[in-house]
């Protein structure tokens, strides 16, 4: 189980909750009301105040490489530091079996970053992610530049994560995808959160 407990950082207003794991929270809200923020410092990604743990342990007491392995963030826009598509995994087996679940081309992995979509980028990001194995993930806004199938064959990649036991926190805009996968629903406005009805 994560659990948070007055996590707080400039723009977040001390928030508290509990992410089991094989639970998915859908985070609601408008633009700029802190919900990357508070996935953020979930990370510890941003200084930030407040007790974060995970069944018991504080995160204080674990390296922050081995955290973030753990409760693994996934941006909006994600970061390419090399020019190869296959350069930013480190197993490439595993990358490729799950290439084929996101609709993607085996030879993904052999194109330049320049040439990927925004789409195709965003999914691959979550692939890297999903190859770390974490026990919790943080996506913020994982369909936001997809197509409806693409859409789709991400929701079923987090649907098997969380049969898989994995605890997810996912921020979306679409009320009918918090419905399709989560079972709660939290809410930040002006940097506070609240617990509403799905």
């Amino acid at each position: 189980m994560l659990h948070i407990d007055n996590l707080s950082r400039p723009g977040l207003k001390p928030a508290s909750f509990t992410l089991k794991g094989g639970e998915c929270i859908a985070l609601g809200g408008p633009s700029g009301a802190g919900k990357s923020l508070l996935l953020r410092a979930i990370a510890d990604l941003d200084p930030n105040d407040g007790r974060v743990e995970i069944d018991g342990t504080s995160r204080r007491s674990i390296p922050a490489p081995q955290w973030r392995r753990m409760v693994c963030y996934l941006s909006a826009e994600s970061g390419w530091w090399r020019d190869r598509v296959g350069d930013h995994f480190t197993e490439t087996d595993a990358a490729l079996a799950l290439l084929p679940d996101l609709g993607l081309a085996p030879d993904t992995l052999d194109w330049q970053v320049s040439r990927l979509s925004t789409g195709e980028r965003q999914r691959l990001a979550l692939a890297r992610v999903l190859l770390l194995k974490p026990r919790f993930l943080l996506l913020d806004e994982p369909t936001a530049n997809l197509d409806p199938e693409s859409t789709e064959r991400v929701e079923g990649l987090i649907k098997d994560r969380l049969k898989d036991g994995v605890g997810i926190l996912l921020t979306t805009h679409l009320a009918a995808q918090a419905r399709r996968l989560a079972t709660r629903q939290l809410m930040v406005e002006g940097g506070s959160l609240s617990e509403v009805a799905l």
